[in-house]
């Protein structure tokens, strides 16, 4: 009997906790690509969270991603037609793989955004 407790103490000892998380990590990336580098998290970051930021504005348009292990659950977005937030979680082994999980800002909403701006530039000049 002492013999079968100190090997099931014995194998609890060397025993890594069970469910580890791993997420996906980034900060300020312009590409998901750059985003791909999986990391190991913390005990009490129990979520794999995603945040994208979008701007266009004249032509000229930008994103940057960020990934990373989180203790709580963010969720959020906004679109704005020029401009779009979200922040996505989510709690399996690399789920936060895609860079654009939530709210991404449209081509129409953006070129409307931008023809808007333009009229409202040429009217100002009158």
């Amino acid at each position: 009997m002492k013999a079968l407790l100190l090997a099931v103490l014995a194998a609890v000892l060397c025993v890594e906790r069970a469910h580890t998380l791993i997420c996906f990590s980034c900060s300020d990336a312009s590409s998901n690509w750059a985003c791909l580098k999986p990391v190991k998290c913390g005990e009490n970051e129990n979520h794999c969270v995603t945040t994208y930021v979008g701007v266009g504005l004249g032509g000229k348009s930008g994103q940057s991603i960020s990934k990373g292990c989180s203790p709580i659950c963010p969720s959020a977005g906004i679109n704005l037609g020029i401009a779009a937030a979200s922040v996505y979680c989510c709690d399996s082994f690399l789920c936060n793989i895609s860079g654009s999980s939530g709210v991404r800002a449209s081509s129409t909403l953006l070129a409307l955004g931008i023809l808007v701006s333009f009229f409202y530039v040429l009217r100002a000049r009158e």
